[in-house]
């Protein structure tokens, strides 16, 4: 296991930056060990839900945890607002860095993650094998 540090400034679009991440240095299998930052708005899509939410912020990034792979992450996002409402869910391309995005990705180099339809969940859900 190794670290792979980022900051992301402003402008920047979180979900495909990590996407980026993931292709630049080769990652097969990836999460996310911290995340501190703020967007200027946030898209998600929220639990049991279909269609795309977008908060509007400023709002600081509270928490951002998931796993990447080479057939793309799977990301929860957790934001506050100015007034200390936060907002949860999946985060989705659209999400726009305000002033910084600090990450820290745990690189797990004995592992190889892949995405597959699962037929039980109709998602593409995370299949793990082992790293090279």
């Amino acid at each position: 296991m190794r670290a792979l540090a980022l900051r992301l400034h402003p402008g920047d679009d979180l979900r495909l930056a990590l996407e980026a991440a993931t292709r630049e240095h080769a990652l097969a299998a990836a999460c996310v060990a911290t995340c501190v930052g703020s967007l200027t708005h946030a898209a998600l899509r929220l639990a049991g839900a279909s269609a795309r939410t977008t908060i509007a912020g400023p709002l600081e990034i509270v928490a951002l945890v998931g796993t990447l792979s080479p057939d793309g992450p799977h990301l929860h996002l957790a934001v506050a607002a100015a007034d200390g409402r936060v907002h949860g869910g999946h985060l989705l391309p659209g999400s726009i860095v305000h002033t910084t995005a600090e990450l820290v990705l745990l690189v797990l180099d004995e592992l190889a993650f892949a995405r597959a339809l699962d037929p039980r969940t109709g998602w593409k859900e995370l299949v793990i094998g082992p790293g090279g």
